[in-house]
């Protein structure tokens, strides 16, 4: 499978966007593990062209996580046009547009999936941002604003008319947020359109290996993205390629290298962000770390507490040396 010049060959698995989980350290530990191609954060258009400096931070990337989008989000034409110029600065490989963030905030500016209501405004604004750079532009959307309006198939047709490389569908509507079943029936129509000609990236409960399984086989996509069932489970790259190419589904992850990962992950956001706010924004990760680990809740608590890296230390040798007690554990 391509997009404009890249091959990610077979079976490709990407990173989903993910607010306030793939900045730069995240996004590089998921590449190591088998991520295909993972997004930024998304930049409000209106901030970068203000030099917001959060929003100018969001966009930067490094050569190593190549190959790496920035995704941009806004609703007026000219700012997302003088964005998308702001962020082709950086060379990213593709420059991705976020049409589909359901988050309340996004969708009162008109952003986000708001668009799903204004389909020819939505086209204006991708069209422009098509003209505006000689990057590949994609998108990310979903199904369409609620039960009752579900245009994606003539979205998809309409948007390739006027220039994205790829399209990436969260199989849900905006009413449904994360709730419910994502559907992929509607993907896959995407995708069964003879008129499509780009690649179709499907997104929505993909949670394990057997899960990516099905969603290639059935839907017939071109990738598959996760997004929540990866966060502080990048091993879940991994064990879907492992599982799609040589059929071996191994799931397991000891609690050292849960451990060990969880460490070097927070050293790298201490080095991204300082050590207040890097410890501070790893508490949300601690129980993704360590889901499904018996007795882990006591830790997690105390982890919860603490604001300086030399404290966070202090438990880790704890929670290693208490399941270093039962090698079972391990």
């Amino acid at each position: 499978m391509k997009i404009g010049d890249i091959d990610f060959g077979d079976f490709p698995v990407f990173l989903a966007p993910l607010e306030d989980i793939t900045d730069l350290p995240y996004r590089l530990i998921c590449r190591e593990y088998g991520a295909d191609l993972v997004y930024t954060e998304f930049v409000s258009s209106d901030a970068l062209i203000r030099n917001v400096n959060r929003s100018v931070d969001k966009s930067r990337i490094e050569e190593k996580e190549r190959p790496v989008a920035i995704q941009i989000f806004g609703h007026d034409e000219e700012s997302m046009r003088l964005a998308a110029q702001k962020v082709a600065e950086a060379k990213p490989d593709l420059i991705d547009i976020n049409w589909g963030c359901p988050v309340r905030k996004v969708v009162a500016k008109g952003a986000g999936s708001a668009i799903l209501k204004d389909i020819p405004k939505m086209v204006r604004i991708t069209k422009a941002v098509v003209d505006a750079v000689d990057l590949p532009v994609t998108i990310k959307t979903r199904l369409g604003w609620d039960h009752t309006h579900k245009p994606i198939v003539e979205v998809a047709e309409q948007l390739q008319d006027v220039g994205i490389k790829a399209i990436s569908i969260h199989g849900r509507t905006r009413s449904q947020m994360y709730g419910g079943e994502a559907d992929w029936e509607l993907i896959r129509a995407v995708k069964q359109n003879p008129r499509m000609k780009i690649p179709v990236i499907g997104n929505g409960d993909v949670d394990s290996p057997q899960a990516a399984k099905i969603r290639f086989d059935q839907s017939g996509v071109d990738a598959i993205m996760i997004g929540r069932a990866a966060i502080g489970n990048p091993w879940l790259f991994a064990q879907v390629k492992n599982y799609l190419k040589n059929n071996i589904l191994d799931t397991h992850v000891s609690v050292d290298d849960r451990l060990k990962l969880c460490q070097r992950h927070l050293e790298e956001e201490i080095k991204h962000k300082g050590e207040r706010a890097a410890v501070i924004e790893m508490r949300k990760l601690y129980a993704k770390y360590f889901k499904g680990i018996d007795h882990f809740k006591a830790f997690r608590m105390m982890l919860m507490e603490v604001e300086h890296k030399e404290d966070v230390w202090n438990i880790f040798e704890k929670i290693e040396r208490f399941y270093h007690r039962d090698q079972n554990n391990l």
